[in-house]
This record gives C-alpha cells, sequence and structure tokens, in this order.
C-alpha cells in the first residue's frame, strides 16, 4: 500500500543537531527515489529555503501568508531544481507569526467565525496532501506555536539527534511535548523514527548511540549520519549534498535513510502517477 501524503514533522527543541540537513537532504533523497515531495520550512531563518537554492528575494508568497490567510497554499508552493522536489518557503516575516494568530484568532471569535491557530498548517497541508507521497516539515528550534502546528498537523515525527553527551537530556523534554500534543491535538502523532547525526567514531558517539538506542529500541535508524564538513557546507551552496557532492559518504548516508522511510512505510513500489 502506499501512504499519499504521509506528513513527517522534523523537530527537535534543541539548536544544531542537523534538523534542517536532515529535513533538505530526506527531501532530496526521496525525491531522487521517485517520490513525489512537499518539504515545508516552518523556521523563520529559512535555510531550508536557501538550503535548496530558492533565492528569498524571488519569493512572492510563503508559509507566514498562508497561515495568516493572506494567500493561498496553492499559490505559494514553489518547484525546486530538484528531482521531484517542492517547496514551502519561509522567511523573516514568518518570526511575528505568533501573535498574528492570536489576532485573527481573537478578531474570529468576535465576528462569530471559527479560526483555530493551532490546527492552521494542518488545514492547509490537507488541500494538497493528495499530490505527494511524503510531506516533510522543518521546524524551529523551539517548542513555540509553529512547532505546535507541525505537531498538530503531522502524521509522526522524525527526531534528529547529535551524537553528544547531553543529547537523552533534551529529548526528554521534546517527548514530553510531544504527549502533550497527542493528548491535545493529535491523538495519532506518532515517532516515526530517530536519527543519529554528527557522528564522530569516539568512544562518546558509541556510548551516546549505544543509550539512545536502549531508550527508543526498534525506533532508531539503521542509518547513522556522520558529522562532515561537506555536508554542512553543501546548504550554503544552495544544494542538497547529492547534488554538490554525489560521491560523498553523506550522500550515500541519505540515500540509506530515505529508503528506510520508504521502506517503514511500505511504500517500496512507485507511487501513481
Amino acid at each position: 500500500m502506499t501512504f499519499m501524503g504521509k506528513i513527517i514533522a522534523i523537530v527537535n527543541q534543541k539548536g544544531g543537531v542537523g534538523k534542517t540537513t536532515t529535513s533538505i537532504n530526506l527531501a532530496a533523497s526521496l525525491g531522487v527515489l521517485n517520490k513525489k515531495v512537499l518539504l515545508v520550512d516552518l523556521d523563520p531563518q529559512g535555510n531550508a529555503t536557501t538550503g535548496v537554492g530558492i533565492d528569498k528575494g524571488d519569493i512572492s508568497s510563503s508559509i507566514y501568508e498562508v497561515l495568516t490567510m493572506k494567500n493561498t497554499i496553492q499559490n505559494s508552493i514553489i518547484k525546486t531544481k530538484s528531482k521531484n522536489l517542492d517547496l514551502l518557503p519561509a522567511y523573516l516575516n514568518l518570526a511575528g507569526v505568533d501573535m498574528e494568530l492570536i489576532e485573527l484568532e481573537r478578531k474570529a471569535k468576535s465576528d462569530g467565525t471559527t479560526f483555530n491557530r493551532v490546527l492552521r498548517l494542518k488545514e492547509e497541508l490537507t488541500k494538497v496532501k493528495e499530490n505527494y507521497d511524503f510531506i516533510l516539515i522543518d521546524c524551529p528550534p523551539s517548542l513555540g506555536i509553529l512547532t505546535t502546528n507541525a505537531l498538530a498537523a503531522a502524521n509522526s515525527v522524525l527526531i534528529p539527534v547529535q551524537c553528544e553527551y547531553f543529547a537523552l537530556e533534551g529529548i526528554m523534554q521534546l517527548i514530553n511535548t510531544i504527549m502533550l500534543a497527542q493528548r491535545k491535538v493529535n491523538p495519532n502523532l506518532d515517532i516515526e523514527g530517530v536519527l543519529l547525526t554528527m557522528f564522530s567514531n569516539t568512544n562518546l558517539g558509541v556510548e551516546v548511540i549505544e543509550s539512545i538506542k536502549g531508550f527508543f529500541k526498534e525506533r532508531v535508524y539503521d542509518t547513522i549520519i556522520p558529522r562532515l564538513v561537506r555536508l554542512a557546507e553543501a546548504p550554503s551552496h544552495g544544494k542538497p549534498i547529492l547534488e554538490y557532492e554525489p560521491r560523498n559518504k553523506g550522500t550515500i548516508a541519505y540515500l540509506n535513510l530515505a529508503k528506510e522511510v520508504i521502506e517503514r512505510n511500505g511504500t517500496e513500489e512507485e507511487s501513481p502517477r
């Protein structure tokens, strides 16, 4: 069975764990493996947007306009140069969206209409999810209204975890947030998988892997993303690693991760075109 429009939020409230790198490279790798993918940039810094080669000056409408109902999602999605990969871009105006959503909700209440600021992203993605095999959401490194929207909209979360000493500490806070989202807005939210990133072959790295596998068991992907200069560099050139340096270890790692994601979702066969 092919799961049409599986929505996966890539979440970790800690910055610098490889979240955007994973969003960009997993999305591009799924595209190369013949899956239709929408990458949603939900981070006001807009790094996923520039990381797939979109110039922010060329954006006429972004996720901000979609969430605040100033434009439609159909008008705001752009094609990237990467195979099968579309983008719903973000730029800095997204930073002030919290206040605007509160204001829109207040106005709706006084007009007697409904507007739920936590379900905005879900409502919008429902309109286009039939067009994609996977929708990946690159979340900001915080647990505010944008991440809450992502958790409400997603079928599952993919958690990138840096192979470092304090990795599990931050994870507990994230698990609590996921459980809260399950209780309040999305009872069906599942953990898609845990991805070990920035691995250097040291005793500490190996120890962290053991403790994370002990905690998450089979949810941890077999693929481990190594710490690589090229992988960190690629987004600043506006390219996923597989286009920036096709023979890089990082390219192989993200293609392997994409295969694992496809396999776990039972979508090995070609998706209907």
